[in-house]
């Protein structure tokens, strides 16, 4: 009764409205991007009264959450995940006549291409996001060499990666320079530094699966709404 009374935290009000995911959201907050009721707050777990005015970059938030979208995109090279693009093409340009304040669902760098999605949906977003529940993505890489046994064996360990030691990774050669790779976590660039320990350079780094969920025949820079049976398989029982 008493937590109902004195609101809900900051950061869950903005996960639910489908803006970030809930550590996307606490990021803004700190960063002095958020406000209430005109007053910039920058404490993630600040409680938000009922009725307040909740503002993102001087945007205020809708009275009601938009109805929950998830998309599958199969992003080119060259567009950046982040929502603002930083200078280059975003991937959520694609989405803007839908009109839906949509996030990129985990990352894939400039550089990299293939399987994302992209949602508005908070509780989803976190779920995917969120290490613990360990969604399996694949990715074929090409590199600019076949790899040595010895340099399979590198990929494979737990490497160390900005000092976190990741968990052991399935890689296992599909092509004389191609690689696939499994992961169940996702470190920032975490294929391409594992590939710098092994000696190896990537030349293509496609994402073509994730938790079940794969391109098809998707083209590049095109997108499709994830139907009602794929949102429940992601949501899990």
């Amino acid at each position: 009764m008493e937590q109902q009374e004195q609101g809900e935290r900051l950061q869950n009000v903005l996960a639910r409205r489908g803006v970030a995911s809930r550590r996307g959201a606490a990021e803004w907050v700190r960063a002095g991007r958020v406000s209430v009721d005109g007053r910039v707050v920058t404490e993630p777990g600040a409680r938000v009264p009922q009725g307040a005015a909740v503002a993102v970059d001087g945007r205020l938030l809708g009275g009601e959450p938009e109805p929950a979208r998830t998309f599958l995109y199969n992003k080119p090279v060259g567009e950046v995940c982040s929502t603002d693009g930083q200078g280059a093409r975003s991937v959520l340009e694609a989405f803007r006549p839908l009109g839906l304040r949509l996030v990129p669902v985990g990352r894939l760098d400039k550089a990299s291409e293939g399987l994302l999605l992209v949602s508005n949906d908070g509780p989803l977003i976190q779920r995917l996001t969120h290490p613990r529940f360990g969604h399996r993505k694949v990715y074929r890489v090409t590199v600019d060499r076949p790899p040595t046994p010895a340099q399979l064996a590198t990929l494979r360990a737990p490497l160390r990666i900005e000092g976190y030691r990741i968990r052991p990774a399935e890689v296992e050669p599909c092509g004389p320079r191609e690689l696939r790779f499994v992961l169940r976590e996702g470190r920032h660039r975490q294929i391409r530094q594992m590939c710098e320990q092994a000696g190896l350079r990537v030349r293509r780094l496609r994402r073509v699966e994730l938790s079940g969920l794969t391109l098809g025949g998707l083209p590049p820079g095109r997108y499709r709404a994830l139907t009602a049976a794929e949102i429940a398989a992601l949501r899990g029982p």
